[in-house]
């Protein structure tokens, strides 16, 4: 998975990935051939006299020397680069793979985790990507050279050579293969930590008014500790690593020269040659200590390449129509449609009952279609449903006889304004906020919303007005405030189809009056669907759909439904005894 995904990454930096392996091939050449030049300058210039010759080959020497730290620069600046436009590339890819996920995919993996794959993972392969720039391509060419050549400088010594470095090559194996477990586990702990983070943070007025801070600080703090308890396991192992080859290191050292000093001394080898013998020794060495750091990191980024290749290789269960028709090419035929569902169900993948099952209506332009339940009863899954955030698994929904399944996704939802359940915000101006819908609207256009929405009037009052600055979400407004923004934002953009997903709850009575009465004149000719759950929301609307248990239980309008629906009638006086309660 992980050199997959670093190959399909790296497709389109071949040349540079050309240029890193050829400087790199220089650089351990230089690396390979200075021992021989200087066990040359001993043996043939500094034991034999010959001073012309100590400084031909020093000077030989002086230049390889400045080739290979040139070729080494080089291949870390264009290495280093490499591997930042590899890790922008991914971050770009994991970005634009989320933002094609489905609400079910989204809530398959978590948000937490998608931030964490998408930062951290990111980040963890981008590492990984520069150590193999580095070392990886360096280390075999230096090991397999550093053989040959101390082969060649005496057959007889190598035989160290050959003990050595398979106890080193086992110490890596059984380094690694514990590590890959724990690294996996280690991600997951990540995302978890980082979850508990998140929910602390956000609910932290929740936690202090219910006096739960003992509980969240216990909860955390087992997290916290698995957490600690993975890395601290990791960790250990890598920092056992370095002792292990320091021993088989020094231990290799002391027999070179140990069984070099004899055989110098019996006159099977000269001194020069021994001392290329102890510089290949210790190129094959540091060659081994490369491989093994790049493969005990390799771990980590095999975890977070699964991750990432698991969001990646997500299939969205909302697909964009491949080849759309002519008439849903374009948004301008659908322009004064009507919305309609034709015995619609909508299941999520293994559930045992449908949340909605075989709905039918039809909500046409110049009119207000309320729909109203008991939480739980699928209104807010119906109206995800109508820009495919989430696609019916039986039925058909259509716009304008245009069925939504044909149309591309962008054309669909330029047909329609949505103002969501949760408010939310984007950090910015409360201009930057509204523009969202409407990029290029005026400051004209930009009040005109406001005022209809009811909220040019606190926005005026702010030192700063339209300029003040929304904190992330929103924070630094109340909730009636952010609704009101979501809907002048809604209403920027001149569309024949306008959903609200319960967008009034957070309005007092007489504000969500004036809301309303604004929104018929604005609206006027445009389908309006409303999810609703007070019953004076949904009272003077045209047709009120009631659902019951992901049911159309009836359908009608507020008189009509009150003599007709027993089940209208009971949370309409259920809403009228609460208001009328002192």
């Amino acid at each position: 998975m992980l050199f997959g995904l670093m190959t399909r990454l790296l497709a389109g930096h071949k040349g540079a990935v050309t240029a890193i392996v050829a400087l790199q091939l220089v650089q351990t050449a230089g690396n390979l051939l200075l021992p021989t030049i200087n066990a040359a300058i001993i043996d043939d210039g500094i034991v034999a006299g010959n001073t012309p010759e100590i400084f031909r080959l020093g000077t030989v020497m002086v230049l390889i020397a400045a080739v290979q730290a040139s070729a080494a620069i080089a291949a870390g600046y264009f290495g280093a680069v490499v591997a930042m436009k590899l890790g922008h590339q991914l971050r770009g890819e994991v970005f634009t793979r989320i933002q094609s996920l489905s609400s079910q995919e989204m809530a398959a993996f978590g948000t937490q985790s998608l931030v964490t794959r998408a930062t951290n993972d990111t980040q963890q392969i981008q590492s990984f990507a520069v150590l193999v720039f580095t070392m990886l391509v360096a280390a075999p060419v230096m090991a397999a050279g550093g053989v040959l050549l101390a082969w060649q400088q005496d057959m007889v010594l190598s035989s160290v050579v050959m003990v050595i470095m398979p106890i080193l090559l086992l110490i890596m194996y059984l380094i690694v293969r514990r590590l890959v477990p724990l690294y996996r586990q280690g991600q997951e702990l990540l995302d978890r930590t980082g979850e508990l983070f998140r929910e602390q943070i956000i609910g932290a007025n929740v936690i202090r008014a219910f006096v739960r801070q003992g509980h969240e600080t216990r909860r955390f703090a087992k997290t916290n500790s698995s957490l600690t308890g993975n890395n601290l396991q990791s960790s250990l192992l890598v920092a056992g690593m370095l002792p292990l080859i320091m021993i088989v290191v020094n231990l290799s050292s002391v027999a070179v020269v140990w069984f070099g000093g004899h055989r110098v001394y019996d006159g099977g080898m000269k001194i020069g040659a021994l001392t290329a013998f102890i510089a290949y020794i210790l190129q094959i060495l540091l060659a081994i200590m490369m491989a093994m750091y790049v493969f005990m990191t390799a771990p980590r980024a095999v975890a977070c390449a699964e991750r990432l290749g698991a969001v990646l290789d997500a299939r969205p269960s909302v697909q964009d129509h491949k080849a759309p028709t002519q008439e849903t090419r374009h948004g301008s035929s659908l322009e004064g449609g009507s919305v309609t569902f034709r015995n619609v169900s909508f299941s999520y993948p293994g559930a045992e009952n449908p949340v909605l099952e075989d709905i039918s209506f039809t909500a046409r332009p110049g009119t207000t279609v309320a729909i109203v339940g008991s939480t739980g009863s699928g209104k807010s899954t119906l109206l995800s449903l109508v820009p495919r955030f989430l696609d019916a698994t039986a039925g058909t929904i259509s716009i304008g006889g245009r069925n939504i399944c044909s149309m591309s996704l962008d054309v669909l939802r330029r047909t329609m304004a949505v103002v969501p359940q949760m408010s939310h915000l984007f950090s910015g101006t409360i201009a930057d906020n509204l523009r969202v819908a409407a990029p290029e609207a005026t400051e004209g256009q930009l009040w005109e919303a406001m005022e209809t929405a009811q909220a040019a009037g606190f926005v005026r009052a702010l030192p700063r007005g339209m300029d003040t600055e929304v904190g992330p979400g929103g924070t630094n407004l109340s909730g009636g405030q952010r609704q009101r923004i979501c809907i002048a934002r809604a209403l920027l953009r001149r569309v024949p189809v306008y959903l609200f997903d319960d967008s009034f709850s957070a309005l007092d009575f007489a504000t969500e009056a004036r809301v309303r009465d604004a929104l018929e004149i604005a609206l006027e000719g445009a389908v309006v669907i409303v999810v609703a759950e007070r019953i004076s929301t949904a009272a003077g609307a045209g047709q009120i759909l009631v659902l019951d248990d992901g049911r159309l239980a009836a359908q009608g309008t507020h008189l009509q439904l009150l003599e007709t629906s027993a089940t209208y009638r009971e949370i309409a006086e259920s809403q009228l005894a609460l208001d009328d309660a002192p």
